[in-house]
């Protein structure tokens, strides 16, 4: 029998699902289903990844979320409470419509509904209903918490309500079965409802996890969330362990009696078409002063900055200029260019410190004479190519970096001139890193504080090559901890679970650094939410927004992000690193060719790859220097605060002793003995 998940949380259902989306959807394919939903609880976040890795593995990917929905206005805040405070709904886009319509709908529960959950209401759902199938969800939906309650007639007349709304054939009442006696209850009355109504059945499993045996680390996790522990008998549990997703055969053994709501399931996927179209930009227009396009004005700036930059504008500055402005129009990125000149002119006109720009961003004269760079790319044979070239599909990327303490002042600014629903910020997430994860884990298993701590103290902080020091890479590597899984009971579960758990999504937070601006409202693009300061994030991570085609403005924090050098001086920065690279360069006015070079580990590539090479290890020395640079201040800094300290206690010394000493004619040795006074 052919079946489909329809109500499946994943990880990005934060702290209430434990399916990681990798395993997912492998799982799904395994069991011989060829679609998929997504529906997690209020938002969206995992809908790229989900979509992406549907598509590698040939399973169709069905969008959705199972929504919050006020009992009144979405704008109320202390009506009800308890259970009725507000009520789930499962939505499923049916077509690219329907996706967007989605988008605004969950956007609308962050951003205008947000008590406790991100809610909305019946006037959210009727204004963005076109393209969307709702299903009447779990135990705690509307219609099924009525039959619960045993009224009957108030459960109709939801479920008319949400047909009104939707639609006839968009909208189901939803059967389960994970041996509650009070989901019996909800389907025979689902059953006459639909009966009497004509509204059809359709079956679901409202899986949080991927395997049954999954069930005791979901059990976990969700005391985790709730800040109990398993001992707790008051605490918030899916009971029979049934709540993973099951074969098309332990659906069917399940409800035997309900053969067309199965079929349903298959009749739903069908309808569900969703295609997201990644690369397709979405770049804000600037708005040029009268008398000039977009074009014309980008010109008109290069032409002035290069005035500025170069003593003297030769053919060879205007040839490169040209070759990179006819390459900008081409590629459509003219407006790209201005947005981004734009925001650091203003930091550098309000004197907010703007780094000197870094990756490849380097190799552009364009960008140098816009004063978005320092770099300038004709002396080092920097290639405008690797920044910009027909055959890259992504957008430029250009690496600005702005003082950490007011870099807000240039998002303020941004926010201004293109609106505020046209900017926001990127969320990003939190996750169970392995120390963290293991002390969760313990805490909710009520194992002793001293055993978890020395369980999370026996894994490394860092392995060598390796990037993210993992439970099983742990294990691998030390043996203390190696000894205690082997040998001890509790820490065998202890781990075992936390390993099932290890990389899970658990809270959001705010890019610190990515920004997006779009020609229209972003929610007219992706979904918002609220992130933990009250402000409005898209809810896709920076790489999904980059492939989408929004324009992502990324700062690097100068002093946050840049990785200061070890054991390492100006002189053997500037000189040497660069004499080891066979920097191409001048000599006596003439143009040194690197490609003709004994470059080590570059001897058998050609010039083309070498000079990529080349402009990739000089990008990185960029921002080493800047570093460097960023030293030295703070040694003549240091070394001015030292003078100041010094002179101050000579005061103090003259002040308390009343005598004046003449000084050595070692003048370091004098400020040291001071320095001991």
């Amino acid at each position: 029998m052919k079946f489909t998940h329809l109500h499946v949380h994943t990880q990005y259902s934060l702290l209430d699902g434990s399916a990681k989306i990798k395993e997912l959807v492998p799982r799904a394919k395994e069991l011989g289903m060829d679609a998929l939903a997504i529906t997690d609880h209020g938002a969206m976040y995992g809908v790229i990844e989900f979509y992406k890795t549907c598509k590698a593995n040939g399973i169709k990917p069905i969008i959705g979320c199972e929504v919050y929905v006020a009992p009144g206005s979405r704008f109320d805040r202390e009506v009800v409470k308890g259970e009725n405070r507000y009520y789930h709904l499962v939505l499923l886009a049916k077509n690219n419509e329907g996706y967007h319509n989605l988008c605004k709908i969950v956007t609308r529960g962050y951003t205008e509904g947000y008590y406790y959950k991100p809610r909305v209401d019946m006037e959210v759902l009727e204004k963005y209903h076109e393209g969307i199938i709702a299903l009447s969800a779990c135990l705690a939906g509307e219609v099924a918490t009525d039959l619960r309650q045993e009224q009957y007639e108030k459960a109709k007349e939801a479920a008319l309500r949400h047909l009104k709304i939707f639609g006839e054939g968009n909208y189901y009442l939803e059967m389960q079965d994970h041996g509650i006696p009070d989901q019996r209850t909800v389907n025979m009355g689902v059953m006459r409802l639909s009966k009497e109504t004509g509204i059809p059945m359709v079956v679901t499993n409202d899986s949080h996890y991927i395997n049954k045996e999954d069930w005791e680390a979901h059990d976990i996790l969700l005391c985790i969330q709730t800040g109990k522990t398993v001992n707790d008998e008051d605490r918030m549990r899916y009971e029979e362990g049934q709540f993973y997703l099951k074969s098309p055969e332990e659906m069917e053994a399940l409800f035997p009696y309900a053969k067309e709501a199965l079929e349903n399931t298959n009749k739903i996927a069908d309808m569900c078409n969703v295609e997201i179209v990644f690369g397709e930009r979405k770049l804000p227009k600037y708005d040029v002063p009268e008398g000039y396009d977009s074009f014309s004005y980008l010109t008109m700036l290069c032409e002035e900055g290069a005035k500025k930059r170069y003593p003297e504008v030769t053919d060879e500055v205007k040839n490169r200029l040209h070759y990179e402005l006819d390459m900008i129009k081409q590629m459509g990125f003219v407006d790209y260019f201005l947005i981004v000149w734009d925001f650091v002119n203003y930091a550098k006109s309000h004197d907010i410190p703007v780094g000197p720009g870094r990756g490849s961003a380097a190799g552009s004269i364009v960008s140098y004479c816009l004063y978005i760079t320092d770099i300038e790319p004709l002396r080092y044979d920097l290639l405008f190519e690797r920044f910009l070239n027909p055959e890259r599909v992504s957008m430029p990327d250009i690496d600005i970096d702005f003082c950490v303490n007011r870099r807000q002042e240039v998002i303020d600014y941004v926010v201004q001139k293109y609106g505020k629903e046209k900017v926001v910020q990127i969320v990003t997430f939190g996750t169970m890193a392995a120390k963290m994860c293991v002390r969760d884990v313990g805490r909710a298993m009520a194992l002793p504080y001293s055993l978890c701590d020395k369980v999370a103290k026996a894994i490394p902080n860092k392995v060598p090559g390796v990037k993210d020091v993992t439970l099983p890479v742990a294990l691998k590597v030390s043996p203390d901890l190696k000894e205690m899984y082997e040998n001890e009971p509790d820490v065998t579960k202890l781990l075992d679970m936390a390993m099932k758990l290890e990389g899970l999504q658990r809270h959001t937070g705010v890019h610190p650094a990515g920004v997006i601006i779009g020609q229209k409202p972003i929610e007219e693009y992706v979904p918002l939410a609220r992130s933990v300061d009250g402000g409005i994030v898209c809810q896709y991570e920076k790489d999904p927004v980059e492939e989408l085609g929004l324009l992502k403005v990324q700062e690097k924090r100068i002093l946050d992000q840049i990785i200061l050098l070890e054991d390492s001086d100006p002189e053997e920065l500037y000189t040497s690193t660069l004499l080891d690279m066979r920097v191409p360069g001048k000599v006596e006015g003439e143009k040194r060719d690197g490609a003709q070079q004994n470059m080590g580990m570059y001897s058998k590539e050609s010039a083309f790859t070498r000079k990529m090479h080349l402009q990739e290890a000089l990008n990185k020395i960029q921002g080493r220097i800047a570093t460097v640079i960023g030293k030295i201040q703070q040694t003549e800094e240091n070394e001015a605060r030292i003078k100041l300290e010094r002179e101050r206690l000579e005061l103090l010394r003259l002040r308390a002793t009343g005598r004046v000493e003449v000084e050595d004619d070692d003048e370091e040795g004098a400020d040291d003995d001071s320095l001991h006074k």
